[in-house]
């Protein structure tokens, strides 16, 4: 954000307008060509290694990438695969994967189903490009902790490519050849198990509401502050504790969120709609009163919401509340739901 803040100092006072009006495009440009927490924290779980996985050129593969990666860019990556003899099958974009626990888990049934052997991570920043090569693990998880990941980057996408054309020739067996020519995008991942509703679950009046902690002291924090309110039967978890184990220990909701891009989570939670440059969110001041929020559609955001743990059905509220900080987004949803239940 240093960039931004110079921006400001330097346009004079005269401009303040016009630079409100593109401030939301300067912080999307500074934001869109970093890489999030949320990936470098799952790559950081890898170990560099000086091997590809054993069956590259002989299993499937899927390809994780960076959103902002061009048409273009994403056919030389297929086009450099089809060559080595790795049958990439699919592509995703890496902040869908990690937009939430039920995402991930949705993205592992799909993977799965697929006979998925091995994950292609490729990143983009202003720094360059960067690959991650490694196998699926067949879990929730999709990798474990220091698994072994072939690791290569470059400034240029061509060269970077050129590193895994090369690396495959060391000695891999090869049976994938019927690859595909062009990349197989756009494939719906379902995060929801359930029912989608777009209002609030009555139930809460009587059901226990379990809300797991995530392990970061500020989140947890304004998790534990927040519910100090929540006027209904609740108990917070640890992160790590499964559906399965809460509701044996008597929970039946459970609080939930993605931490996406506003259009992924969107699009992931079922909202249609047509393509936005903006989407417009309901926020909540500390007065308490309502305003419209216009959020660049590929900024991240984070959206709660509510899931019955035996069913899988889901409350996504009555409005879409989404919002750039944890904070506020969880004091949106949580406003939201009290209004609607009528409860001071």
């Amino acid at each position: 954000m240093k960039y931004i803040r110079s921006i400001f100092v330097f346009i004079k006072i005269t401009h303040v307008k016009f630079f409100l009006a593109v401030l939301p495009v300067l912080i999307s440009f500074y934001s869109f060509s970093q890489i999030s927490d949320d990936e470098l924290a799952f790559v950081n779980r890898l170990t560099p290694s000086t091997s590809l996985p054993e069956k590259l050129l002989d299993t499937k593969s899927v390809v994780f990438h960076s959103y902002i990666f061009t048409d273009e860019e994403l056919q030389s990556i297929q086009q450099t695969c089809q060559r080595a003899g790795i049958d990439v099958v699919t592509y995703y974009e890496t902040d869908e994967l990690l937009a939430g626990r039920d995402v991930t888990y949705a993205f592992a049934r799909q993977l799965n189903s697929r006979e998925i052997t091995n994950l292609l991570f490729f990143q983009k920043s202003e720094k360059g490009y960067k690959t991650y090569i490694t196998e699926f693990n067949a879990k929730g998880t999709i990798v474990e902790q220091n698994q072994p990941a072939w690791i290569a980057e470059d400034v240029s996408l061509a060269e970077l490519l050129k590193k895994i054309y090369r690396a495959t020739g060391g000695g891999l067996k090869r049976s994938n050849m019927l690859i595909n020519d062009v990349p197989e995008k756009d494939i719906e991942i379902n995060p929801i198990t359930g029912r989608r509703a777009e209002f609030f679950a009555i139930d809460l009046k009587v059901d226990e509401l379990v809300i797991r902690n995530t392990g970061d002291a500020v989140i947890d924090t304004i998790l534990h502050r927040t519910f100090k309110t929540y006027p209904f039967k609740y108990k917070f978890s640890e992160p790590g504790i499964s559906e399965i184990e809460l509701r044996k220990k008597g929970s039946m909701y459970l609080l939930c969120y993605l931490h996406t891009r506003g259009e992924a989570a969107k699009k992931l939670l079922g909202y249609e709609g047509k393509s936005e440059s903006a989407i417009a969110s309901i926020t909540y001041s500390d007065s308490g009163q309502t305003q419209l929020k216009n959020i660049p559609s590929e900024m991240f955001v984070y959206k709660f919401y509510f899931k019955h743990i035996d069913s899988g059905n889901v409350f996504l509220g009555t409005k879409w509340d989404a919002d750039i900080t944890f904070e506020q987004a969880l004091k949106n949803h949580y406003r939201a739901f009290k209004a609607e239940l009528r409860i001071n």
